[in-house]
C-alpha cells in the first residue's frame, strides 16, 4: 500500500500561481501511475490531471489545459502541479491519487486510482 500525502495549496488571487506538491510512501513510486483529482464544495470529484509512471505521457481536462502542468521526478518521489492563471473557478480540494500501472500509460476515471491522499484546499480570491 501506498500512503500520499499533498502540500502547496493555499490562497492566491486570481492570475496567479500555485505548486502542489505530493509525497508518496510505503512503495516505489516509480511503479504508480498518477493523477491530480479536484472536488468543490457540493460537487463531484473530477479529473484533473495524470502522468503515466516514467513522466512521458499527460493528460489534462479541458478546463486546465494550458495552464496547469503535472509532473513528477521519481529520484526525490515527488508529483507536482504547477498551476497558472488561476481562475475563480479553480477552488477546490485538490487531491492525488495513485494506482500500479504499466508504461505509457494514464488514467482519467478516478474510481481506477485505489490510493488517496488527504487533500489540499486551493483558494482562489477575485
Amino acid at each position: 500500500q501506498v500512503q500520499l500525502v499533498e502540500s502547496g495549496g493555499g490562497l492566491v488571487q486570481a492570475g496567479g500561481s500555485l505548486r502542489l506538491s505530493c509525497l508518496p510512501s510505503g512503495r516505489t513510486f516509480s511503479n504508480y501511475g498518477m493523477g491530480w483529482f479536484r472536488q468543490a464544495p457540493g460537487k463531484e470529484r473530477k479529473f484533473v490531471a495524470a502522468i503515466s509512471r516514467g513522466g512521458t505521457i499527460t493528460d489534462y481536462a479541458d478546463s486546465v489545459k494550458g495552464r496547469f502542468t503535472i509532473s513528477r521526478d521519481n529520484a526525490k518521489n515527488t508529483l507536482y502541479l504547477q498551476m497558472n492563471s488561476l481562475k475563480p473557478e479553480d477552488p477546490a480540494v485538490y487531491y492525488c491519487a495513485a494506482r500500479t500501472s504499466v508504461f505509457y500509460r494514464v488514467e482519467t476515471t478516478g474510481e481506477l486510482y485505489p490510493y488517496w491522499g488527504q487533500g489540499t484546499q486551493v483558494t482562489v480570491s477575485a
